[in-house]
């Protein structure tokens, strides 16, 4: 199956960025360079308060930033974990689409600038999003935050964190999450799914991309947390926060999404997951850029203010 029809602005957007050419052939330092390098939009949402603030974490200081669109009150927090396939990424690069989820959810977002990959081997960033994850839930007061109202959320690779954090709070006794946010989440390693055979040129994705950023990712293969790192590996799924699961109809990575989201079910754990046509892998970075996008932030923020308001006493 070709790649399915791109709507409208997306393919305009794709055409203007003229033919693609492999991570492999540019290499992850020129990818890295230009990812930071891409100017914020003009017109992203007024925040109450934005704050850097930097935490002590198992390899060394990690910075976070703190998202609030609005102050006055104990809100619910959302961690949030880039995409970049654990190469590349940053709370700066990715702010765009912090602001755009704590303005639709209303919700404190809390960007985490993990260690990236190659030179931080596997499990660093897990590590470093677990950390962070249990240090926000543990600092609550001082953040003017409500920690009954915690979620993990991630795009991408990120998403990928936030599947293994939950797994991992699951099974360290904590910190307690209310739901996880998967959007594309990168959670495998079957580079014979369907979808990644049937799309090897897809836009924003190709084929090699994916193996290339496996290649740097995994360079230091971190054994026992496996399962935690490629949550796809994980053979217990029960007992989880309930999922909000986001896929891309022309994203090579989709059928790993929806594959966990079905097992996810399978455990019984709720969860929502929406296929949204016409779009491409890491759509939501930039969604200014795509009537697709803006609707998707939409509709996940305001299910995410459902959650965050509805206190479950269980599982």
């Amino acid at each position: 199956m070709p790649v399915p029809p791109l709507d409208p602005d997306v393919a305009a957007r794709i055409a203007r960025l003229g033919p693609p050419v492999s991570m492999r052939d540019r290499g992850f330092e020129a990818v890295r360079a230009d990812l930071e390098a891409m100017p914020p939009p003009d017109d992203l949402p007024v925040m109450a308060n934005i704050e850097d603030i930097v935490i002590a974490g198992p390899y060394g200081d990690i910075p976070l930033r703190v998202y609030r669109p609005e102050t006055g009150r104990p809100a619910p927090v959302v961690v949030h974990l880039h995409g970049g396939g654990l190469v590349m990424g940053s709370n700066a690069s990715f702010e765009p689409l912090a602001r755009q989820l704590a303005a639709a959810s209303g919700a404190t977002v809390v960007g985490v600038d993990y260690r990236l990959a190659p030179e931080w081997p596997a499990p660093v960033q897990l590590e470093e999003a677990y950390a962070a994850t249990s240090w926000v839930a543990a600092n609550a007061d001082a953040l003017g935050v409500d920690a009954r109202r915690l979620a993990v959320l991630g795009d991408s690779a990120g998403g990928g964190l936030a599947a293994g954090v939950a797994l991992l709070a699951r099974d360290r006794g904590g910190p307690a999450l209310l739901a996880q946010v998967l959007l594309y989440p990168g959670l495998d390693r079957d580079m014979g799914a369907a979808s990644i055979v049937s799309m090897p040129d897809a836009p924003m994705l190709l084929r090699d991309d994916i193996d290339y950023l496996h290649e740097l990712a995994d360079s230091g293969s971190s054994g026992p947390l496996d399962q935690y790192r490629i949550p796809s590996y994980a053979t217990d799924l029960t007992g989880l926060p309930q999922a909000i699961v986001v896929a891309a109809e022309c994203d090579p990575i989709r059928d790993w999404s929806e594959r966990y989201a079905s097992r996810l079910r399978d455990a019984r754990v709720q969860t929502t997951v929406t296929r949204y046509p016409g779009v491409f892998h890491g759509f939501l970075m930039r969604p200014e850029n795509s009537a697709r996008a803006m609707l998707a932030v939409a509709e996940i923020g305001a299910l995410l203010r459902v959650k965050l308001d509805c206190l479950l006493p269980f599982r």
